[in-house]
């Protein structure tokens, strides 16, 4: 496991460390603070970082690293203001623990977060999906419309030509529907 510990006081990284101790195998590259290039270049499976306070830059540039590249992101922190937990969340944070920095806690958080973060990475995804179906779902929806209206065909039989002129072109049914709405629009003079 790579494992980029952001802490820049070293005793507290040392915590940090000694609870990461018997995973095999492990690496982990210590930076005082957060920089997404080099987060970037080590490529680590979970980020880990532990602070006096989280502070707002911080927590910016992880919900910028999230965007680019998302991966975990576990935060021990010894204090915290009202507020600073949503935003850590909102940042990308998979993980934040408030005063509760133990060796023997350490790898534990981590395993949970690293799980959380798989899970909530396949919500995105899922959701991400269901968009894209939906959007195509109502493409073809338009294009038997089209077609029902423009050639006077019934529901199925409008759904029968889209099917077919998919199987010609080797395309999926939802790309071919969305050809048909472009060339009808340019037709209307809708398009370019």
């Amino acid at each position: 496991m790579r494992v980029l510990l952001v802490d820049p006081d070293p005793a507290r990284a040392a915590l940090v460390t000694e609870g990461l101790a018997g995973i095999d195998p492990l690496e982990v590259r210590h930076a005082a603070a957060f920089d997404e290039a080099a987060a970037a270049a080590f490529a680590p499976d979970v980020v880990v970082v532990a602070a006096d306070s989280p502070d707002r830059d911080t927590l910016e540039s992880l919900r910028e690293a999230s965007r680019a590249n998302p991966r975990p992101v576990v935060m021990f922190v010894d204090r915290s203001e009202p507020g600073l937990a949503e935003e850590a969340v909102r940042a990308g944070v998979a993980a934040y623990v408030v005063d509760g920095l133990a060796p023997g806690r350490v790898r534990g958080v981590l395993e949970v977060a690293m799980s959380r973060f798989a899970l909530m990475n396949q919500l995105r995804q899922d959701l991400a999906k269901a968009k894209a179906d939906l959007a195509s779902r109502k493409t073809v929806e338009r294009a038997k419309a089209l077609l029902m209206k423009e050639r006077g065909l019934e529901e199925e039989e409008a759904y029968r030509v889209l099917r077919k002129l998919s199987m010609d072109a080797g395309r999926p049914i939802a790309a071919v529907a969305a050809d048909l709405l472009a060339f009808a629009g340019v037709l209307k003079g809708e398009g370019p």
